[in-house]
């Protein structure tokens, strides 16, 4: 830390004959049975939607609960198949939900709707741990704000710099991202972060930064900048309690490694 197309809808399974080939072929036209794929495929969907109901998420394997979202938002097609390929593009369902929208439209078979579908499932889980941290004095709920913040940026593919903005009994005012930059870069301006601060009332702040690398080792750089905002923030009495550097499900506290003074 420093200072098209879509194709949801065309991604179809194949119906089967055309009416008119059939009747060319002096056949009658077929009634849906279980050889025909919309029969197949809905009564698929309706065992996953009993399993799901029944035996909660664990009775659904990753890629089931990929083909669940995926026919919400494209229900004429048969997402068994996208489901597996995004799986095998990113490596896991935690992977693919996180992934950009344009990584996602990349994999055959995806659009815009099914990337909306996906990045929807992500935001919902991002709902669900942010609650936890929620009007609670965030320092005796470090647990789950460490679960909040890993969820948020563990998988980042840029760095990413978030300013978790406190009142004084250190409850949650506000959670923003302050930056976006590359791969190991990603600047952070004090005196914004400071002006920030006083526009919200804010009485600390915890600074949080990801490495899309994975290692949360704290960089000479991200060692400087901590202290530069620490200083900008005493100026105005703002306590900087914190700055936690995110990796691949690993975590580093500057204050723990003493590495951050006042």
């Amino acid at each position: 830390m420093t200072a098209g197309r879509d194709t949801d809808a065309d991604a179809v399974s194949d119906p089967g004959p055309k009416q008119a080939d059939l009747l060319t072929a002096g056949q009658a036209t077929p009634k849906a049975s279980s050889r025909h794929p919309a029969a197949s495929t809905d009564g698929h969907r309706l065992r996953m939607r009993e399993r799901l109901l029944t035996g909660g998420a664990d009775a659904l394997a990753d890629h089931e609960l990929l083909e669940m979202a995926l026919f919400l938002a494209v229900p004429r097609s048969d997402t068994k198949p996208v489901a597996k390929r995004l799986l095998a593009r990113f490596g896991s369902f935690a992977n693919v939900v996180s992934a950009a929208p344009p990584e996602i439209v990349a994999v055959d078979g995806m659009g815009q709707a099914g990337a909306a579908a996906l990045k929807l499932v992500q935001a919902a889980a991002l709902r669900l741990v942010r609650a936890e941290v929620a009007d609670r004095p965030v320092l005796s709920n470090w647990d789950a704000l460490m679960a909040y913040l890993n969820a948020a940026m563990a998988r980042e593919r840029t760095e990413q710099v978030r300013i978790l903005f406190l009142d004084s009994r250190n409850r949650l005012l506000a959670d923003e991202v302050a930056n976006r930059g590359t791969v190991n870069h990603a600047p952070v301006y004090p005196r914004e972060v400071v002006r920030r601060a006083l526009e919200l009332q804010a009485a600390a702040i915890i600074v949080a930064h990801n490495h899309p690398s994975g290692d949360p080792t704290p960089s000479q750089d991200d060692i400087a900048m901590t202290q530069r905002i620490v200083d900008a923030a005493a100026a105005l009495s703002i306590a900087v309690h914190d700055h936690v550097i995110i990796g691949n499900g690993r975590w580093l506290s500057l204050r723990a490694l003493g590495l951050l003074t006042g």
